[in-house]
């Protein structure tokens, strides 16, 4: 078998070191808190019990891998009494800054047919407003990211007019682009179904994209790499959407059926890496980074909420670096060749390369540990943020510990 180890010169090594300083990953708050599926909860002592402790943890995070500096937050569910901007001040106390502003408009009742493109006027103007709102608290938190998830959609034929909600969500958004911000960015994301299944009014990448054009010149398409149907080519959308500078960002995740919100990585490492590789091709063609938001939406059931996501993180980092190992120069003649099987093997060597030297020369320019997750879980955080958070949930009368893993 021919050796496809690949081989950096101290140059490129340099050169992808300083490529992943640069990489960032934007974490969410509520990967921090007690989450499940639509059957019910397995409950942590150490999950978040506020919005104190999720910046807690996400600090915790932002320490042990160097970077993750960001936080998305969820309106209602961080602000379940309000904006109050001295939350802006608790971030920083924990070396972390508040990132992507989530609207929800899909939780109350009043929603049941939809939000923005519900038939009712009232419901629609309701929806709006709370994205309006959300924009003013991203304001006041100097973010760059307005992020939008609709569950809009429809269960059964002939129950909706299909041209008509689409219309109806293309008002509101226009609307809400034109109070943004001049340095706030819309993500506007999709989901073929769930939770509904005859169609939902956001469905692919085309929708998102179609939708976003329309909003105005500063909304973009976010991926969400567990929201497609089964084998569809993500990287092939991923490609598409940067060659008509539309996309925005990323939800890291991952899954084995649907969309499982399971760990970046777990089940489809390559195709994580190939997705990175069409990132990278435009980066090394341009000489520039892309200007895209690298966040994280995943559900943390079973696995301890921050050794989650410092497992994700890490796995992110060591398969971008991967993807940027890729030769270039030799893919280019491979292809031109239209030799196949050289050009797979110049990915399949990437893929198959040690990145660790890498990663430990960009974690000690970072100064966190060459492990961060084995460092972690050394470190007895777990053990005494459950301590805490018992006590707090028994002072707010919240639920026994003993129910808690």
């Amino acid at each position: 078998m021919a050796d496809r180890r690949t081989r950096l010169s101290s140059s490129r090594h340099e050169q992808i070191v300083r490529r992943l300083l640069r990489f960032k990953i934007e974490v969410p708050s509520w990967g921090f808190a007690d989450t499940g599926t639509r059957f019910g909860k397995f409950l942590q002592a150490a999950a978040a019990v506020d919005l104190d402790d999720k910046f807690a943890d996400a600090g915790a995070t932002h320490a042990y891998t160097g970077i993750t500096p960001t936080v998305a937050v969820h309106v209602l569910w961080d602000f379940p009494n309000g904006f109050d901007p001295s939350v802006v001040r608790l971030a920083a106390k924990h070396g972390v800054k508040i990132g992507a502003i989530n609207p929800n408009v899909f939780q109350d009742q009043c929603y049941k047919f939809g939000s923005i493109t519900n038939r009712e006027a009232a419901i629609r103007k309701k929806a709006l407003d709370h994205i309006l709102d959300s924009i003013a608290i991203g304001r006041c938190t100097k973010s760059r990211y307005l992020s939008l998830w609709f569950a809009d959609g429809a269960n059964y034929p002939g129950q909706a007019d299909i041209r008509a909600r689409k219309a109806w969500a293309t008002a509101a958004l226009k609307k809400a682009h034109k109070v943004m911000p001049a340095g706030m960015t819309m993500l506007v994301e999709y989901k073929p179904f769930e939770p509904a299944f005859y169609f939902t009014d956001f469905f692919d990448w085309g929708a998102a994209y179609i939708f976003a054009k329309a909003a105005g010149p500063r909304a973009k398409a976010l991926v969400d790499i567990g929201h497609h149907l089964p084998h569809c080519n993500i990287e092939q959308i991923v490609a598409w959407l940067i060659d008509e500078e539309m996309l925005g960002g990323f939800h890291f995740n991952d899954r084995k059926y649907a969309d499982d919100d399971l760990t970046s990585g777990s089940i489809d490492p390559y195709q994580l890496f190939r997705i990175f590789n069409e990132i990278f091709a435009w980066e090394t063609a341009t000489g520039g980074d892309l200007d895209i938001a690298y966040m994280i939406d995943q559900s943390h059931n079973i696995k301890p909420k921050v050794a989650a996501m410092i497992q994700t993180c890490c796995t992110i980092q060591e398969i971008a670096a991967k993807a940027l190992c890729v030769d270039r120069p030799a893919l280019a003649a491979a292809q031109n060749r239209q030799d196949t099987i050289a050009s797979e093997e110049v990915l399949r060597a990437a893929f198959s390369a040690d990145a660790q030297p890498i990663l430990r020369d960009v974690r000690k320019r970072l100064g966190v540990p060459a492990d961060p997750l084995e460092a972690f879980r050394a470190s007895g955080y777990e053990q005494a943020a459950a301590k805490q958070r018992r006590a707090k949930r028994a002072a707010l009368g919240l639920s026994a510990s003993s129910s808690y893993a």
